[in-house]
């Protein structure tokens, strides 16, 4: 499960990298889209995590709301260059 978790979050920074240098408005929409659902698919695990035991309590709540930070942003963003 922790080695999952490695590749979703990891994804998320590479795909809003990859975004930086997006060849039109619609490509830095689906990088960022694709970043969107990692971080949620990041949630997930982050849940599994932490019903098994895997991570405590406070490791859970500081990871969790990291990642909640994250997808309001990436949301905000996606929503803002859309509307343009």
């Amino acid at each position: 499960m922790s080695k999952q978790i490695l590749r979703c979050g990891t994804s998320v920074g590479a795909n809003i990298s990859e975004s930086v240098f997006a060849q039109s408005r619609q490509d830095f929409i689906s990088k960022l889209s694709i970043s969107l659902k990692e971080a949620s698919e990041t949630k997930f695990w982050l849940d599994i995590l932490h019903e098994t035991d895997f991570i405590t309590d406070s490791q859970f709540e500081s990871l969790n709301e990291d990642n909640s930070k994250l997808i309001g942003t990436l949301v905000n963003i996606i929503n803002s260059t859309e509307k343009k």
